[in-house]
């Protein structure tokens, strides 16, 4: 548990804004926001006719759900001891920043106001969503649970990729459009190798909290190589979309940011003989990959709907 003393107590009930962004950890929203606007700018490309503020409506309540999932999973590692004081995750609770109960309070204050944001969209754009809206949320609240049984990644990819792309496009146009899992796929990979370096650089704080991440069945070889699969596919995917036609040939811009991807596969495939230390960032390194990979890849859509 973390220590206690006067310090720790004087920031109960008295945080700074800047402790308060701290703790929901805004580097990882590249994560959330990207499948939204990548989905926006292909719908755009499509010809699709949008309701843009829906769209916008969307991306924000998506970031929200992300918010409140952020803390739900660290109030959780906190409880269960996976996160301790010499462990390199969340330390808003491993070092008296917050009280536990402060990040508990604020995921479901956050995650009460993403619902009531989520029955608003219904309310304008059917049932459909309803069913969308409730699976991401239930996969919110479990989370926690599903990454201890190694199904973290499958919660990612479904929370990240496949529900907020097929529920934008029909937030926005107000029919299910499943073409939009063609880019769902390249961006959801790259946001499961978030958590993937994240759980590898964690086995041994993992293995002592008894709990069983996917990376820790695989080991760190397999591990390793899942990770490299997992953000150098997506420029595969994308070069034959591109080449299928499916995708306009403008999109294979996002290949400039593969070189980014080489040098985050190059960092995993060292782990094996170099240990965890030299992936301590990869996850924030992976998340800038995302943004990079799908900015990239959403302008490719708007320039050759506007130009081509």
């Amino acid at each position: 548990m973390a220590p206690q003393n006067s310090m720790t107590d004087n920031y109960m009930g008295k945080h700074s804004f800047g402790q308060w962004i701290f703790a929901v950890r805004p580097w990882s929203f590249p994560a959330s926001a990207m499948p939204i606007i990548v989905t926006l700018a292909y719908l755009y490309w499509t010809g699709a006719e949008m309701n843009w503020l829906y769209g916008v409506w969307t991306l924000v309540n998506m970031i929200l759900f992300h918010v409140a999932g952020n803390v739900w999973s660290d109030y959780h590692d906190y409880k269960k001891a996976v996160d301790r004081e010499d462990t390199t995750g969340a330390t808003t609770l491993t070092t008296g920043m917050f009280k536990p109960h402060e990040i508990r309070n604020l995921a479901c204050v956050v995650f009460i106001i993403a619902v009531a944001g989520g029955v608003g969209l219904v309310l304008l754009t059917g049932l459909p969503l309803l069913w969308i809206g409730l699976a991401g949320a239930a996969l919110t609240l479990l989370y926690p649970a599903l990454k201890y049984n190694a199904l973290g990644d499958l919660d990612i990819l479904l929370t990240f990729a496949f529900l907020p792309t097929i529920g934008t496009a029909f937030v926005t146009t107000g029919a299910i459009d499943w073409s939009v899992l063609w880019i769902a796929l390249p961006v959801g990979l790259i946001t499961d190798g978030i958590l993937h370096s994240n759980n590898t650089r964690d086995m041994v704080h993992d293995k002592r909290a008894e709990i069983r991440t996917l990376a820790m069945g695989l080991g760190l070889k397999a591990s390793a190589v899942m990770y490299s699969f997992e953000v150098l596919f997506p420029f595969v995917w994308v070069a034959v979309c591109v080449a299928m036609q499916v995708l306009p040939w403008l999109a294979l811009v996002a290949l400039v940011a593969f070189p980014i991807a080489l040098g985050c596969s190059r960092t995993m495939m060292k782990c094996p003989k170099e240990g965890v230390e030299t992936i301590l960032d990869l996850d924030q390194r992976t998340a800038k990959l995302q943004m990079v990979f799908s900015l990239l890849l959403s302008i490719a859509f708007v320039v050759s709907k506007l130009v081509f």
